[in-house]
């Protein structure tokens, strides 16, 4: 697994600098470094398991024409756009004047007027609550970047943020892997994976006696039709 998250990091990192110019070239190459790095390790990499249509050191200007660079943006073919900041507590908090601390306050003002969603981890929350930052993550996610195709269907957080896990884990979603993913109880997990078959947005994958292992996107098919059932099927 850390053989694969160093792949895939060089590849990004490779292409950002190769597409980058000016600026943001320079901030890729010389400012992102180890807690940004430490953020993907930690918590992206084991929420999404890939790193695909993430932009480091993207650049945004905001509504008064300033220019800000943000440690990452996620802008996926569909949904909305996210930043995320890894935030170091040196940096941002013990070590900064007065007046810097308000323009980073009122850079995020700036961003979140102008339409963007945001999320920011600690540097501390990393490191030693990294399953909450999934958590955090993975809701975010589920809200801001259009799990569902059917929109017309009213789904809670934890429904969305289960139906992201189908996307980019169809084949672990069973009770315990959802509960771990999101640090919910298991009796929680298991209604919200219900929920979801009902709504015909997953079906359950049965066992030869019946028994459900795990559950699918509906619109899988690597499944023997032995195993896999829609609820309205006997």
């Amino acid at each position: 697994m850390e053989e694969l998250f160093e792949q895939a990091y060089g590849r990004m990192m490779e292409k950002a600098i190769k597409n980058a110019r000016g600026e943001r070239r320079r901030k890729i190459k010389e400012d992102h470094g180890y807690l940004e790095k430490l953020f993907l390790e930690k918590v992206w990499w084991p929420a999404v398991g890939n790193l695909k249509f993430l932009h480091p050191e993207y650049e945004v200007r905001d509504f008064k024409d300033g220019t800000r660079f943000c440690d990452f943006a996620y802008l996926p073919p569909r949904g909305s756009g996210m930043l995320i900041e890894a935030d170091g507590f040196g940096t941002h908090f013990r070590d900064v004047s007065r007046w810097k601390y308000g323009d980073d306050m009122e850079r995020q003002n700036h961003l979140l007027i102008d339409g963007w969603n945001l999320l920011r981890f600690t540097r501390d929350y990393i490191l030693e609550r990294p399953r909450q930052c999934q958590q955090t993550l993975l809701l975010g996610l589920a809200k801001w970047s259009g799990a569902s195709d059917k929109e017309d269907i009213p789904l809670n957080v934890y429904e969305r943020a289960i139906l992201h896990l189908a996307a980019e884990r169809p084949d672990e979603l069973t009770p315990v892997f959802t509960a771990r993913k999101l640090a919910i109880n298991r009796k929680t997990a298991t209604a919200n994976l219900r929920s979801l078959a009902d709504k015909d947005l997953l079906a359950p994958v049965h066992s030869a006696n019946g028994r459900t292992m795990r559950y699918v996107p509906v619109n899988s098919v690597p499944y023997s039709r032995k195993f896999f059932k829609r609820k309205d099927e006997k």
